[in-house]
């Protein structure tokens, strides 16, 4: 055998390797014989402080069962002589008294090979050492926001499929890619039938060309949209729904994603239809003879009792200051402590001066233009305490004449604050 042109200190050599290796004696108490300056650094103790002592005394355990896998370990390779490779352990090392003592908790990977001698007999058993504490780390954390992100979408699909409104998405190009199962139970169609632009052949004859108008306009633009169309009923009864969709924009201000929401209005639509064509009678039957007098009269106590009856809220203001002469249940409902007949809306609702209310209808009583809200913000103290609660609301002011002459207005309104608050909720569980 050649000899080496130059000495070569093997020592120097293992201990200079750029992999953390640590050499330990064969026997069972897996004696430290040496290591590498890389694993020194890993194992924070010194080389002096390991070598020569029992591997578990050198690097104490704070964990018995990760002891137990490495010891394992050890006996393969001294009962196969055949490298054994861990799995991932937590191990936690010992800081030194510098750097603030305690546990510093680590994470490794491990493979422990045999070194025979020319006879076969086990000479030194090789660790070689990963430390893959931050690897694991980065490896939890991508688990824990897919776990997050798991749950977000679980509730956000959550929140889609109980809403009490018919609930669904469009791609950024105008095409439906979800409904809720509230609309599936409505039209009485399948998710297959209905997405895409399957949805339209449940719209009546009569709307499909406006409803399609305006989604194209709104889609173009990027602007909200609200309007209220018929749709078929599973029953294949058509029946009037008032529907709002928004976009969502990424930070680029582009459109992602459309949301869209809509609710059965028909029963509303048709008792507020049928109140507008009795008021606007009403005022024609008043300028008729003393028959003509009594029919009104027969009329007006059909239309109290429809009011008292009807789930809207109506009410009947007297007058430029807009004193109260009527109020159905349910508008007095709002107000169960507070007495409202008799009083002007100035006396009996403080609270909505400063919101506009009474410039509102100042403004229908002079102008005769009757007024529409959608979805009006309201802040009301409805116990008379002093607190306020928002709400909101549709609601109608609409001038009414007697003998050709003002004599005050009508009100008609609906209570669609639960229906704003579930779109409120929607829009930001989707953001």
């Amino acid at each position: 055998m050649p000899v080496p042109a130059f000495p070569v200190n093997y020592q120097k050599l293992f201990h200079s390797l750029p992999d953390s290796f640590l050499l330990i004696a064969p026997d069972e108490a897996a004696t430290i014989v040496d290591n590498t300056n890389s694993h020194v650094g890993v194992s924070m103790k010194s080389r002096e402080e390991a070598v020569g002592k029992p591997f578990f005394e050198a690097y104490p355990s704070s964990d018995e069962e990760s002891a137990n896998i490495i010891r394992e370990s050890h006996e393969h390779v001294r009962r196969h002589h055949q490298p054994h490779t861990m799995p991932l352990i937590r191990y936690d090392l010992e800081r030194p008294t510098e750097q603030g003592g305690g546990l510093e908790e680590r994470y490794w990977e491990a493979t422990h090979y045999p070194v025979l001698d020319e006879n076969g007999t086990l000479e030194f058993i090789l660790q070689r050492t990963q430390d893959v504490t931050e690897r694991h780390r980065a490896e939890q954390l991508r688990l824990q926001v897919q776990r997050e992100l798991a749950e977000q979408q679980e509730r956000t699909r959550f929140i889609l499929e109980s809403l009490p409104v018919m609930v669904w998405t469009n791609l950024p190009t105008g095409e439906t890619d979800y409904f809720n199962p509230r609309w599936l139970e409505f039209t009485g169609r399948s998710l297959a039938e209905s997405i895409g632009l399957g949805w339209v052949a449940d719209i009546h004859p009569d709307d499909v060309a406006a409803t399609t108008h305006l989604w194209d306009q709104a889609r173009a633009q990027g602007s909200e949209l609200q309007l209220e169309y018929r749709l078929r009923r599973h029953d294949g009864h058509y029946r009037w729904v008032l529907v709002r969709a928004v976009p969502r924009r990424n930070a680029e201000g582009e459109v992602t994603m459309w949301v869209g929401c809509g609710t059965d209005i028909h029963d509303q639509k048709l008792m507020v239809q049928e109140l507008l064509e009795q008021n606007e009678q009403q005022a024609l039957l008043s300028d008729q003879a003393y028959q003509a007098f009594q029919e009104v009269q027969r009329q007006r106590e059909t239309f109290f009792n429809l009011f008292m009856q009807t789930p809207a809220l109506i009410c009947i203001l007297r007058g430029p200051e807009h004193r109260f002469e009527f109020v159905n249940p349910p508008y007095q409902r709002l107000f169960p402590n507070r007495q409202l007949v008799g009083q002007t809306v100035a006396e009996a609702l403080p609270e909505v001066i400063d919101q506009g209310f009474l410039n509102l209808l100042d403004g229908v009583y002079s102008t005769g233009q009757t007024f529409v809200g959608n979805e009006v913000q309201i802040d009301l103290d409805h116990d008379g305490n002093g607190r306020l609660q928002r709400s909101y609301l549709n609601f109608t002011y609409q001038l009414f004449e007697e003998q050709g002459q003002k004599a005050g207005i009508t009100v008609f309104a609906y209570d669609v604050t639960s229906l704003v608050q579930a779109r409120q909720a929607l829009e930001n569980a989707g953001r």
